[in-house]
C-alpha cells in the first residue's frame, strides 16, 4: 500500500508541498494566544527532519514529500481524535487536513481529463469525497489515509459524472454493466492479442450479446451532438446540412400506389391499353395498330377507364 500511496504523491509539485505543510494547520503565535485556551491542544507543526528516519531524508524527493504529507496527516488526525466536534479547534484541524490532503484529489481528478469537464469542477466533487472520508477515517485501525480516501474521491467524481454531466442519460445498471464490459474488453484484448467479439464478451460476462451492444452504445451516448454544429478538424459542414433532402418524388408514392390498386378492378384489356398509352407512351394510332382494333375505339375504352378509375376513388369523392 505504501508504494500506491508514494505513486500518489509522486505528482505533487513543490507549492503543493509548501502548501499542505505550511502554516495552516495553526495561526500566528500572537493570534493563537489570544484565540486558543490555555487548556487547547498545540498546534500542528510539520514532522522535524532531525527526527525523520535517515532513510526517509536521503530518500527520492517525491517520496520524501510523500512521507511528510503522511506524518502531517497522521498528526492532524491525532489531535482531531482528542478534539470535541463542532468546537473551533476542530474546524481548524479539520480544515487543515482538506488543505493537506487536496493534491489528492488534484491527482484523482487528473484521471478524468479525457471527459472534457472544467478540471475545477472535477476537483470540488473530489474534495467532497475527500471530505467524506475525513469524517469516516479512523486512525486507530492501522490502514494509510491515501489508500481509505483514494476509493471515495474517485468514487463521488464518478457519481458526479454519473448523474450530473451526461446529456443522454441512461439507466443506472446499463451504466454500471458498461463498465464490466470495458473491463472485459481490455482483459480479453490482452488475452487474446486482439479485440474480442461481441460474442466472448457476453461469455465472459455471462450477459446476452444484445445487453453488450446496448452498454456499448449507452458508452457512447455521453453527450448529445448538436445538428448545427460543424465538425472539427475537417471542414465538413454540420450534420443539419448533411441529412438528407426530401425528394419531391414522395408527392407521387401515394398516388402510385392508390392507381396501381385501381387498376387491377379494371379488365384486362383496360388495363393494357392504359399501360400503353401512359407507361410506354404510345399514341392512340399506336394503340389501336397493337390492339387490331380502331383509334375511335380505342378512344372511348380509355374515357370508359377514366371514368372508372374516378368513380372508385374515393379521395375525388
Amino acid at each position: 500500500m505504501d508504494e500506491a500511496t508514494d505513486e500518489l504523491t509522486s505528482e505533487l509539485t513543490d507549492e503543493e508541498v509548501a502548501l499542505t505543510v505550511s502554516a495552516s494547520t495553526a495561526p500566528p503565535q500572537d493570534q493563537a494566544s489570544a484565540q486558543a485556551p490555555a487548556s487547547a491542544s498545540p498546534p500542528a507543526r510539520s514532522p522535524d527532519p532531525a527526527q525523520t528516519p535517515a532513510t526517509a531524508r536521503h530518500a527520492h524527493p517525491a517520496k520524501r514529500r510523500g512521507a511528510d504529507t503522511r506524518a502531517l496527516t497522521q498528526v492532524l488526525f491525532g489531535q482531531l481524535k482528542e478534539l470535541e466536534p463542532g468546537t473551533p479547534e476542530h474546524t481548524r484541524v479539520r480544515a487543515a487536513l482538506i488543505e493537506a490532503n487536496l493534491p489528492l484529489v488534484r491527482y484523482a481528478a487528473a484521471r478524468f481529463r479525457s471527459r472534457n469537464e472544467p478540471m475545477e469542477d472535477v476537483v470540488q466533487v473530489g474534495t467532497i469525497g475527500l471530505i467524506n472520508a475525513i469524517d469516516r477515517f479512523d486512525p486507530d485501525r492501522g490502514v494509510q489515509f491515501p489508500t481509505f480516501a483514494m476509493p471515495t474521491v474517485v468514487g463521488e467524481i464518478k457519481r458526479y459524472f454519473r448523474d450530473n454531466v451526461r446529456t443522454v442519460h441512461v439507466p443506472r445498471r446499463l451504466h454500471e454493466l458498461w463498465v464490466q464490459v470495458n473491463g472485459a474488453t481490455e482483459d480479453l484484448t490482452t488475452a487474446f492479442g486482439r479485440s474480442p467479439t461481441t460474442a466472448e464478451i457476453a461469455e465472459r460476462l455471462r450477459i446476452t450479446e444484445e445487453e453488450v451492444l446496448s452498454c456499448i452504445e449507452a458508452g457512447r451516448s455521453y453527450h448529445a451532438t448538436s445538428l448545427e454544429a460543424a465538425q472539427e478538424g475537417d471542414g465538413m459542414p454540420g450534420l443539419l446540412d448533411r441529412l438528407g433532402y426530401e425528394d419531391p418524388a414522395l408527392d407521387g408514392v401515394e398516388h402510385r400506389d392508390l392507381v396501381r390498386h385501381l387498376l387491377v378492378q379494371l379488365p384486362e384489356r383496360e388495363q393494357r391499353i392504359l399501360l400503353l398509352r401512359y407507361y410506354s407512351n404510345l399514341t392512340q394510332s399506336q394503340i389501336s395498330a397493337e390492339l387490331g382494333v380502331s383509334q375511335m375505339h380505342v378512344s372511348r375504352l380509355l374515357a370508359r377507364s377514366f371514368q372508372r378509375l374516378r368513380s372508385a376513388n374515393r379521395i375525388d369523392a
